[in-house]
């Protein structure tokens, strides 16, 4: 097993969340990968610091003048001749005939909605944060002897909301998608399985014309709740993509074994696909505490998710995304962590 991560993704820290109607309190904050860290610490496993792998694969997957506005716009924002606030946010989304006249225009075009704010250091974060991901799968891609079947990514911020060009749901980049383009110079199938409690649209979004890359998703029922345009059970793909997404909403209030009979139906959606690689995408957020869950995972079951993803014999990469609840992320991770090494 291996576990990456850098320090410089706490270096992103938002001010700003606004959503449903009311400015909340930020729940994306660097305590967060604190909280992660000391898990493998606890179990007396090492990091590695995740290596500078470049932003050609970044690219492959997101629009250009994307990145470019996830970098320079900061300082184009306080270049502004009045007061504009400490981080670029807008409660303008307009992705079409939105020519990015201005720095408004180009934050109405990239952020989706009102959790993605950049501050001063968030670019650098959001780049280490795809750069973990990068670096397992960068591994797996040099692995001649099959030591790095199992590889977990502490992450953040997180990347599954992120679409190919724009911003939301707290993800900036797509590491999901960003790994899986890079994966295939050499591996023909990837599936991507998400358990997060949100559904991963720009995952969806990016591999939806796509049989190469199969997403399965569990997560909260879209109605009423994040992201509520996208993760219905009839989003199946188009053209060849046709029948390689497929989705597993649940109801709200769904309690342990209804989420993992859902788990179960992806798994078996894998089996089927039988990719060579799967890229995981694990968000704590479906803690029974956590302040975003719609269903009631404990602590255990985290430990039960790994060992069935273990099952499944192939090699894994863990994208460690959502999760809110920070005071239980590192007894969560130290269960899931215990599932892959237990046997």
């Amino acid at each position: 097993m291996k576990i990456y991560s850098h320090e410089k993704q706490k270096l992103h820290h938002p001010k700003s969340y606004f959503s449903r109607g009311q400015m909340r309190e930020p729940q994306e904050k660097p305590e967060r990968l604190v909280e992660l860290l000391k898990a493998p610490e606890a179990l007396g496993l090492t990091v590695t610091t995740a290596k500078d792998i470049g932003i050609e694969p970044i690219l492959a997957v997101h629009d250009l003048d994307y990145i470019d506005f996830l970098k320079h716009s900061y300082d184009q924002w306080m270049a502004v001749d009045e007061e504009m606030g400490e981080e670029v946010q807008t409660t303008i989304y307009m992705p079409n005939n939105n020519d990015g006249l201005g720095i408004l225009a180009k934050a109405a075009k990239y952020q989706a909605d009102g959790s993605a704010p950049i501050g001063k250091h968030s670019w650098t974060s959001i780049y280490w944060s795809a750069q973990t991901a990068l670096n397992a799968a960068d591994s797996l891609l040099n692995d001649e002897d099959g030591q790095n079947n199992i590889q977990i990514c502490l992450t953040r911020p997180a990347g599954h909301h992120a679409r190919k060009n724009a911003a939301g749901g707290f993800c900036y980049l797509n590491n999901a998608a960003i790994i899986a383009q890079h994966l295939r110079q050499k591996f023909k199938k990837i599936a991507i399985i998400d358990t997060d409690m949100h559904h991963g649209q720009g995952i969806q979004e990016i591999f939806y014309d796509r049989k190469d890359v199969l997403y399965t998703s569990v997560h909260g029922s879209p109605i009423n709740f994040y992201p509520v345009v996208a993760g219905h059970e009839h989003e199946r793909g188009t053209g060849e993509g046709y029948g390689y997404n497929v989705n597993f909403p649940m109801p709200h209030g769904t309690d342990e074994v209804g989420f993992f009979h859902y788990v179960d139906q992806s798994i078996e959606t894998l089996k089927l696909f039988n990719p060579e690689v799967i890229v995981h995408v694990l968000g704590f957020d479906v803690y029974k505490d956590d302040p975003q869950a719609k269903c009631q995972v404990s602590t255990e079951g985290f430990k039960t998710l790994a060992e069935k993803l273990q099952a499944l014999d192939k090699p894994i990469i863990v994208l460690v995304e959502g999760g809110y609840c920070i005071e239980k992320l590192n007894e969560n991770l130290q269960a899931f962590i215990s599932g892959f090494i237990s046997k």
